[in-house]
């Protein structure tokens, strides 16, 4: 899957949030998934039977709106004669609107990566767990779990375990052979252990190093063995940084690799706040300086030092939830831009006339403010609430802050 930009990242969080929150008053939610490979007639047949089963649905209104889903998807792919790269997914059904009232949502969703499996059901919510293992598929780390016998080399993509390698030592067992002395059998064991982990090396140097978004490294395996690898300059330098943390695991099979992903769950979950945290420390950093730093916040400070190409470093809370709409008056003929949140109504009445203005334009403040950035090559950076640094983003500093590149003053 290519790599999401932070945009394209906050976009599909943003959709993923408002598929949750629909809720139907029986099982009138339709989630279809289709992969790339499905054939598109194969998907108009099993929906054509799915309107003839439903049919049968004893609830009059719950019938009639699991007909209209499918009659709704139906007439979608009329106009699609073969799957997206990635697949497609539509999600359609009805939500109750008050007074025994409903209103028909659909959305189609193209995903970033594809689609694994073909599915359908119907339900009172729309089935989205393929949708949130997508969030997290460009994360990709290396995967090594090794003993004096064996060793196994693989990747971890998304929630995807990957085997690239497994590894048979030969290095003999440290017991006495017939004839020979201890010591010289203890010398061959090491030097037969040490060539292994020089092929291990070379072998992780094969399978990590050119991977250019690798975001660590872990290592796993029972005793000392897996320490002693790390510690002792088997790797390569530039993946001996991306080491996190080394792990107890029983296995150093195919089978290993799941169980470190297991041991390293809690490092894993906590890796990317980390990441944010330190970005927030660089902030915190400039604003506890005497003069103020290189550090502004707030967007009015904000906006101002980006639109003048001062900005090095732009945080954004993805907490936010504010886009910029411009309303048209249908009398007077002037055009009006109002800051509103996204779950506002798009409403807005004149100041002239007092009579109702048409939304001609919406702009998520995220997707303006990326717009800029790559203007005068500003980096942005989305920040999750999930820490207390996160949190004070959005509640204390308006949702955005900014690391200058020279100081500026609005």
């Amino acid at each position: 899957m290519a790599k999401l930009t932070p945009r394209q990242r906050y976009d599909f969080k943003r959709t993923i949030e408002e598929l949750e929150s629909y809720r139907g008053r029986a099982t009138e939610l339709i989630t279809l998934l289709i992969p790339p490979t499905k054939q598109i007639p194969d998907v108009t047949n099993y929906l054509r039977n799915e309107l003839s089963q439903s049919s049968n649905i004893k609830s009059k209104s719950t019938r009639k709106n699991v007909m209209a889903a499918i009659e709704s998807i139906l007439s979608r792919l009329r106009n699609i004669r073969f799957p997206p790269e990635n697949g497609i997914g539509f999600f359609v059904g009805h939500v109750p609107v008050g007074a025994d009232q409903t209103r028909m949502v659909a959305h189609v969703v193209e995903p970033p990566s594809p689609l694994p499996t073909f599915m359908y059901r119907c339900d009172s919510y729309f089935y989205l767990d393929h949708l949130r293992d997508m969030m997290t598929e460009d994360e990709i780390f290396g995967l090594l779990v090794i003993d004096r016998k064996e060793a196994t080399i693989g990747f971890l993509r998304g929630k995807r375990i990957l085997t690239v390698k497994n590894i048979q030592s030969l290095v003999p067992s440290k017991h006495g052979k017939g004839g020979q002395s201890s010591v010289r059998f203890e010398r061959l064991i090491e030097i037969a252990a040490h060539e292994y982990f020089k092929k291990v090396g070379e072998l992780c140097t094969e399978t990590f190093l050119g991977e250019v978004d690798l975001k660590g490294i872990l290592v796993g395996g029972p005793g000392s063995t897996k320490d002693f690898f790390v510690k002792n300059d088997f790797l390569h330098h530039e993946l001996a940084k991306k080491v996190l943390d080394t792990f107890d695991t029983g296995y150093t099979d195919e089978s290993g690799l799941s169980e470190l992903i297991e041991k390293a769950r809690s490092a894993l979950q906590h890796l990317e706040v980390s990441h944010e945290k330190e970005l927030m420390e660089r902030l915190f950093t400039e604003i506890r300086k005497e003069d103020g730093g290189l550090a502004a916040y707030g967007e009015e400070q904000v906006r101002g030092a980006l639109n003048a190409g001062a900005v090095d470093l732009l945080l954004m809370s993805e907490g936010m939830k504010t886009c910029n709409r411009t309303f048209e008056c249908p009398g007077c003929g002037k055009s009006y831009e109002v800051h509103q949140g996204k779950e506002e109504e798009p409403v807005y009445s004149c100041p002239e006339d007092g009579s109702g203005c048409d939304l001609v334009r919406e702009e998520d403040i995220v997707e303006e403010f990326e717009r800029i950035c790559e203007m005068y090559s500003s980096q942005l950076e989305l920040i999750s609430t999930d820490s207390s640094e996160g949190n004070m983003l959005l509640k204390a500093f308006g949702g955005m802050a900014a690391i200058l590149r020279y100081r500026f003053s609005v």
